[in-house]
């Protein structure tokens, strides 16, 4: 019996007479697709522009052609890679009637003849393979990624932007001092308030000030520091707006609840909401799988080993968790989890930054339970409710 939410195979049977199956190898330029059309014995492999109106004239023009051979076709199931186009494709041909799955690009079986060559054939055909057997509902060939819709997708951006907007800000600040370093000044942070006030009394070792042209550079650096500052405020400013609107609401409500746990904050608590908690998982080995925390084993005979993360989950998950596990570790000594931590690490030299990544593992467990189930983790402190 099929699980729920379970993308390794597909949910319904394969009538090979009744299926128009085609793949789309998808690059900035063109589209090459690749079909397999009942009573049609060679294999249509056709190169298109960027067009989604052209696609679906091929797909019916095949259909056709399955028609005249004398197969009636029922379904056509249409499959390509995740990646930059993201899934706009999948909705259009979902609103035209066509069935559409996205692939998870890390799940396609790779053969070693494969690996070492790579073209849009090659790697259509073996797409076409991969696509073909799950939809026979064999495991292991690929698995697909569930297709948000457009609300799904923007209810990430505030979440993606905070964090780029982050990182450009640590980049300006890192700059900066980079700069400043070269001239042998050092000490100076460009995060304290009275900082841009404060370059034209910088000095050198040999007593000069900044010449002209870096002074300039460093008060534009702070200028996009500030303007960056406030366009992240705008953002959690955004935030909190729509959650005081809305408590109630699913995705809020976890949010707030969350927030509550000491050592989350409310933006991380936020990410983890729209990334992974909302999320239908259907078990915690899901939600581990989802996040890029499960171990990539390598076993030969009598050996077995890790070879580290698996790294094939949501990349900003996981950074996120190795983060807030860090954090949880100072903020929740006495829970369970954080003792447990402790008892593997304290009598072994080197194990810390190996066993936070399990810390990690368990800590989104516990608050996928909690935000599921409404269990709260042993020992964890709780804020008041508000």
């Amino acid at each position: 019996m099929q699980k729920l939410n379970d993308l390794s195979r597909s949910p319904s049977p394969l009538d090979p007479d009744g299926t128009l199956i085609a793949v789309i190898e998808l690059s900035l330029s063109s589209w090459l697709v690749a079909g397999i059309v009942p009573g049609v014995e060679r294999q249509p492999l056709k190169k298109l522009a960027v067009d989604e109106s052209a696609l679906l004239k091929l797909l019916h023009r095949w259909r056709d052609e399955a028609a005249k051979a004398g197969h009636h076709i029922k379904r056509i199931a249409v499959a390509f890679e995740a990646g930059r186009d993201g899934f706009w494709l999948a909705r259009w041909l979902r609103a035209h009637d066509i069935e559409v799955h996205v692939i998870h690009a890390s799940s396609v079986a790779v053969s070693r003849e494969h690996r070492r060559a790579k073209t849009d054939r090659l790697d259509t055909s073996l797409l076409k393979r991969s696509f073909l057997g799950w939809l026979r509902g064999e495991r292991d060939h690929c698995k697909m990624v569930a297709i948000p819709t457009i609300k799904d997708e923007d209810a990430k951006r505030p979440n993606r932007e905070h964090e780029s907007l982050v990182g450009e800000r640590s980049r300006i600040v890192n700059r900066m001092k980079a700069a400043l370093i070269r001239l042998g000044i050092r000490g100076f942070n460009p995060k304290l308030k009275k900082a841009a006030g404060r370059l034209e009394d910088l000095r050198t070792p040999e007593g000069e000030p900044i010449l002209p042209n870096m002074l300039a550079e460093l008060r534009r650096d702070m200028e996009r520091r500030q303007l960056i500052n406030d366009q992240i405020r705008q953002i959690e400013d955004a935030r909190l707006e729509r959650i005081e609107q809305a408590p109630g609401d699913g995705p809020n409500a976890m949010v707030l609840l969350l927030a509550r746990v000491i050592g989350v904050g409310i933006e991380t608590a936020a990410m983890l909401v729209q990334e992974v908690l909302a999320r239908n998982m259907r078990d915690r080995r899901a939600v581990a799988r989802y996040a890029g925390l499960t171990g990539s084993p390598d076993e030969s005979g009598i050996k077995r080993r890790e070879k580290g993360l698996a790294r094939s989950g949501n990349a900003r998950v996981r950074r996120g968790m190795i983060q807030l596990a860090w954090r949880f570790l100072m903020f929740q000594k006495d829970s369970t989890l954080a003792q447990w931590f402790r008892g593997r690490t304290e009598s072994t030299r080197g194990t810390r930054k190996i066993m936070i990544v399990a810390l990690a593992r368990k800590l989104l467990i516990a608050l996928w339970r909690l935000v599921r189930e409404g269990v709260v983790p042993d020992g964890v402190v709780l804020r008041p409710a508000q």
